[in-house]
């Protein structure tokens, strides 16, 4: 049973920094795509960074220069340092990763963590 469970999630000013960590646990062959999504009250899930595997990261315009997005292969695990937080920033961020079961298989299944509360005050 593959699992996310992220962590980091909590209260901040704005201006400040959180770092959001994620860890994928179970048993799995490897992780092509790791992400961080989040989703405000009465918006729709909307995407904040990803990182494949092999380091090609994107972002959503809004987070560029103030978020970064890393991971670390070996840990399984993937990062989201947000500096120069707003409150418009404030939703609960997803931890999101394609994930291949097995060596012999090339599908990948997604999976989705429980989300962390980020709460920026004005």
């Amino acid at each position: 049973q593959v699992q996310l469970v992220e962590s980091g999630g909590g209260l901040v000013q704005a201006g400040g920094s959180l770092r959001l960590s994620c860890v994928a646990s179970g048993s799995f062959f490897s992780i092509t795509y790791m992400a961080w999504y989040r989703q405000a009250p009465g918006k729709q899930r909307e995407l904040v960074a990803g990182i494949t595997s092999g380091g090609e990261i994107n972002y959503e315009d809004s987070v560029k220069g103030r978020f970064t997005i890393s991971r670390d292969n070996a840990k399984n695990m993937v990062y989201l340092q947000m500096n120069s937080l707003k409150p418009e920033d404030t939703a609960v961020y997803y931890c999101y990763a394609d994930i291949r079961t097995v060596s012999y298989k090339d599908y990948q299944y997604q999976y989705w963590g429980q989300g962390t509360q980020v709460t920026v005050s004005s």
